[in-house]
């Protein structure tokens, strides 16, 4: 899903099992090749996208997207509804919103180009994943539902969101930076199989002014 993952769990193939997070291409990352995934969007522009729950409906919609982003770490149709179906989940997704959808998509639904998700256990919230379609990426898609996720946090009072994230993403990196997150930690080998270190990230929520 995205290139980060939790810091509970064991290593995974590409992406964690159910309760296992995994984050991945960001909206500011480049874009990766979009084998397998039909080119949506023949011409580039910056789209205005909204965020809604995700549903089952959209299943095989974040699916194609999963195979395109991770290849062979992918979720499964049956790793996805559980991982919906566990306790403390909220994921969401975007979709082509405004004028410009319009004109591309035309009136009725429109695709879903980024996905997201949220796990808290009640005192610290963990980045289950992060996607954006690769035609989608740079547009701040990504940032859209980071920050979405941080406002659910938020809004359960979690003292702290983490994540995992490759140590080779710079742009996802710098994104993660630009929103306050901090590296705390090194997973060697965590992302496999391609045998890739992970940054452990932390985004402290607590009241520091409080606090003391």
């Amino acid at each position: 899903m995205t290139t980060e993952q939790p810091t509970t769990g064991q290593p995974t193939t590409g992406q964690p099992t159910t309760g296992q997070p995994t984050t991945g291409p960001v909206a500011d990352e480049p874009a990766r090749p979009a084998q397998g995934l039909p080119r949506t969007v023949q011409h580039v522009y910056a789209p205005a996208c909204r965020l809604r729950p995700l549903a089952s409906a959209d299943f095989d919609r974040v699916l194609q997207l999963e195979r395109v982003l991770f290849g062979a770490g992918a979720w499964t149709y049956g790793m996805l509804a559980d991982e919906l179906a566990a306790l403390g989940r909220w994921y969401v997704v975007a979709e082509p919103a405004g004028q410009d959808a319009v004109a591309v998509y035309g009136i009725g639904p429109k695709p879903v180009v980024g996905y997201a998700g949220l796990w808290f256990d009640g005192d610290v919230a963990q980045i289950m994943t992060i996607g954006v379609d690769p035609h989608y990426q740079r547009h701040g898609v990504g940032r859209a539902l980071l920050e979405a996720l941080v406002g659910r946090a938020r809004k359960l009072r979690a003292e702290a969101v983490l994540l995992e994230v490759r140590v080779d993403n710079e742009p996802a990196l710098a994104l993660y930076e630009r929103h306050g997150f901090e590296r705390i930690g090194l997973r060697k080998r965590y992302y496999q199989p391609e045998d890739m270190d992970a940054y452990t990230m932390r985004l402290d929520l607590r009241d520091r002014g409080a606090a003391s």
